[in-house]
């Protein structure tokens, strides 16, 4: 390291990479961030990263405007100083690209650590951990092959992945899915890089449209759902969330004075703002009325505290007992955390909004294979059928790329402009 830091500081100095004055304390979190990453040479290096800025956010000496100068730092070292001969010399030196292959109990363990440092979702946790299993499961069962002492290889990948496709039969999303899981287990992991996957037997997926119900189909469906349920369908369609950021939703997220609904932390961890129905005004209000009740009541037994992401939860550690962040549509029972361990008010389940739709479509005898998703699908559609402009309804869904929401024209065509069938032309000659 005496000899590095020097190395370092000229390297900044002589590509005049910060000022003067700033490249000793670059240079000091470089040296910090080196022996906390030594400390934990089990860790890639991506994580170390995180974990390393994670830990000086805890520390509360330590300003925001530190934070950034240290990530900088961090940065230019490893981004810009390390050239590749030196990364391989340093990861000989400590092991770092030598495969480890841990008991399958510590792998699930290592795999929800690197998760949560990367704040992950919890489901995509459990997720992610299954396909470890099935991968494990598959090596030792059907391959017979020793995890400890053989580990896995690439080809051990491309064999599981082609083993999806054509043993089970899986689906495009599924088998891809269990390729970012893996992908996740080796370069997070186990430490090793997934270089050539090119001849994996792939699920194919031939061209999908969404499925999308009318304007009709969409009022017999809200005809068979009542109260909360109700609401929470009104408010998928209405705004064009998915279903978990609906659940996820908090009170401090809906602006009445405007008729703004902001998504935090939507898909791609991206903020974005939809509409505000009129329609569900009032019966979202009454609605908050007894929320609002409920929270009181959760205090007064000494609960009442939500979930709030980590850097929330250290800033302000008193918010999550605070009105603005309960969530609007709360689960019925409080719950065990499964992260902290504390006894909270989670949002409401997923599962119970989709069961809720499933049953309605039934009952309204729609003959469409109709979801919660079919709802967005909706939304976005019928908002083209009345004239909005494309880019519009890509703001509101969040897409990245209007070429996303592009797909919404297709199915609009399919729908308004589609050509007449000869068999209606041949009957009308007919009638003629």
């Amino acid at each position: 390291m005496n000899q590095i830091l020097p190395q370092f500081q000229k390297f900044m100095a002589d590509r005049r990479l910060a000022l003067e004055n700033q490249i000793p304390f670059y240079a000091n979190w470089a040296s910090k961030f080196i022996r906390f990453s030594n400390a934990r040479n089990t860790t890639s290096s991506d994580l170390n990263i995180q974990l390393f800025l994670d830990d000086l956010k805890k520390n509360p000496k330590i300003q925001d405007w530190q934070i950034a100068q240290a990530q900088n730092a961090v940065k230019l070292y490893t981004e810009h100083f390390l050239t590749k001969n030196q990364l391989s010399a340093i990861s000989e030196t400590s092991g770092e690209n030598k495969p480890v292959f841990p008991d399958a109990a510590a792998v699930h363990q290592k795999i929800r650590e690197a998760l949560r440092i990367k704040h992950y979702a919890y489901s995509t946790e459990k997720t992610y951990r299954d396909w470890f299993q099935r991968f494990y499961d598959y090596l030792t069962g059907i391959r017979k092959k020793d995890w400890k002492t053989g580990g896995a290889s690439e080809e051990d990948v491309r064999d599981f992945l082609s083993h999806l496709a054509i043993k089970q039969n899986v689906s495009s999303s599924t088998q891809n899915q269990a390729f970012n899981a893996l992908l996740f287990l080796f370069r997070h992991v186990l430490r090793i890089d997934l270089k050539d996957l090119g001849q994996t037997v792939r699920a194919k997926r031939g061209p999908k449209l969404p499925a999308v119900l009318s304007a009709e189909e969409v009022r017999q469906l809200l005809g068979h759902l009542s109260g909360r349920d109700l609401l929470l369908v009104h408010m998928i369609y209405g705004t064009g969330m998915r279903v978990m950021e609906a659940a996820r939703l908090r009170v401090n997220d809906l602006d009445f004075g405007v008729n703004a609904v902001f998504v935090r932390g939507g898909k791609g961890d991206k903020d974005r703002t939809t509409i505000l129905p009129d329609a569900v005004k009032v019966s979202l209000k009454e609605h908050l009325g007894n929320v609002q009740e409920l929270h009181e009541k959760d205090l007064a037994k000494g609960f009442g505290e939500v979930y709030l992401p980590e850097a929330l939860d250290r800033k302000y550690p008193n918010a999550g007992k605070e009105w603005r962040w309960q969530y609007v549509f709360p689960a019925n029972n409080l719950s065990v955390d499964p992260r902290s361990g504390k006894v909270r008010r989670h949002h409401v389940s997923p599962d119970v909004i989709q069961n809720a739709v499933a049953t309605a479509v039934r009952a309204a005898g729609i003959p469409k294979h109709a979801t919660v998703h079919t709802l967005r699908h909706s939304f976005a559609t019928h908002l083209l059928m009345g004239g909005v402009n494309i880019r519009e309804v890509q703001e509101l869904l969040g897409h990245k790329n209007v070429e996303t929401t592009m797909i919404y024209t297709h199915v609009l065509r399919d729908m308004s402009h589609a050509p007449k069938s000869p068999l209606d032309a041949l009957l009308a000659r007919e009638k003629e």
